[in-house]
């Protein structure tokens, strides 16, 4: 029996005339693109099929007890987690404004817990900013100041560098300074751009 799996989920699947693991794959390729998904990782009887085997995987006849898992986002997942990111960033943003004033009721642990918060989101955010690059007519590269987004967090990551050694060498008016002039203006142009997505 043929099994298809989908991001975990079993689901029924019709096969038509497929003879060989690649006629499946393109068939579903096909059907993802018309449901407005793209594959981004597939597993043929527990083996990932990586861009290096693919076609010497494809080319393999398809035979009656086979396993395909597939990965799949939407452009909707996509959407989604851009509208989720957006309010994230909006959220530290009022956080890193509170920096200075935290910073003076000696409230240190916060202000660590934000930057930490503040880095997973920037890898988050990364993150979908690929899966979105697999729909470039939806997802067309939008700028913040002016600036694409690989130029945008270039300018942005030594501020962070400089706000981190700030914070290891207790130096509270640097920290206050870049959080409330340099960091929390970016983080809500970061906000605005993914509202816009």
């Amino acid at each position: 029996m043929i099994e298809f799996f989908i991001n975990g989920q079993q689901v029924e699947v019709q096969l038509e005339d497929e003879q060989t693991i690649g006629d499946v794959l393109k068939s579903f390729e096909s059907t993802c693109e018309e449901n407005e998904a793209a594959v981004i990782g597939i597993t043929v009887n527990g083996k990932q099929i990586t861009a290096d085997i693919f076609d010497e995987e494809a080319a393999k006849p398809l035979e009656k007890n086979t396993k395909f898992e597939f990965s799949i986002v939407t452009k909707n997942d996509i959407k989604e987690a851009f509208v989720k990111l957006s309010e994230l960033f909006a959220e530290l943003a009022s956080q890193m404004e509170n920096v200075p004033v935290a910073l003076q009721s000696g409230k240190n642990l916060e202000v660590s817990e934000s930057i930490k918060k503040l880095a997973d989101s920037i890898d988050q955010f990364c993150h979908i900013a690929t899966l979105a690059s697999l729909f470039p007519e939806t997802f067309k590269e939008s700028s913040m100041s002016g600036m694409n987004f690989k130029d945008f967090f270039a300018d942005f990551s030594p501020i962070l560098k400089d706000f981190e050694d700030a914070l290891q060498n207790n130096d509270t008016v640097m920290l206050g300074d870049l959080s409330e002039y340099e960091i929390c203006p970016r983080l809500h142009e970061i906000s605005k751009a993914l509202k816009s997505m």
